[in-house]
């Protein structure tokens, strides 16, 4: 109904864009929910925190869900899950949201691995308190699902949790520092949003 030609010109643009991604099967409606789903090939780039994220990241977001059974330490085989968390709560720290706390539900490492995995997790809890962010930490031995929740409403689940991307060829090799470069592992990403969030 609206006479305005450039409102007219970009809401075709979005309903165009909404149609291929339907398509695609990128892109669901059903019972008023949005779902959309990406999914990252094998030893596909471009996938960081960043340019996963950013897009749900509003500046209301004040706290955030992360659970992931896989949050441990730095020295497992091929794995560098304390940092790709550390990488995480980087992101929000810088914004555009105001991130105020944020709840991890992970599970314990095994073995010797225990008292680092705890260790770490208590550093990043004292330096994102020197941001101004509360890190709560809970462990489950139950805990299957890997999925982080925004409270505005955004609900993003990845079939590998935090830990899509393969590991670096070296320390001294592209792509160690900046995971936009980073190789990743097959997986899929759903991105959901309701009108409330479900909390821990």
């Amino acid at each position: 109904a609206t006479k305005d030609e450039a409102k007219k010109h970009r809401y075709r643009q979005k309903i165009s864009e909404w149609l291929t991604q339907e398509l695609r099967g990128d892109l669901f409606f059903s019972d008023g929910k949005y779902h959309k789903q990406i999914r990252i090939e094998e030893n596909a780039t471009g996938f960081g925190y960043e340019k996963l994220f950013q897009e749900y990241l509003t500046e209301i977001v004040s706290e955030v869900w992360v659970e992931d059974p896989y949050i441990r330490h730095v020295h497992q085989a091929s794995r560098y899950l304390l940092y790709n968390f550390l990488r995480f709560c980087e992101m929000l720290v810088k914004g555009p949201c105001k991130v105020k706390t944020i709840h991890l539900l992970t599970s314990y490492d095994e073995g010797s691995g225990k008292s680092q995995q705890i260790s770490g997790l208590e550093e990043i809890q004292q330096s994102l308190r020197n941001y101004g962010v509360t890190l709560n930490i809970a462990f489950s031995s139950s805990i299957h699902d890997r999925e982080i929740r925004f409270n505005n409403g955004w609900m993003i689940k990845i079939g590998r949790g935090l830990d899509y991307f393969k590991k670096p060829q070296g320390r001294f090799s592209i792509g160690y520092c900046d995971f936009d470069l980073r190789p990743c592992h097959e997986t899929t990403v759903d991105v959901f949003h309701t009108k409330h969030t479900k909390k821990m």
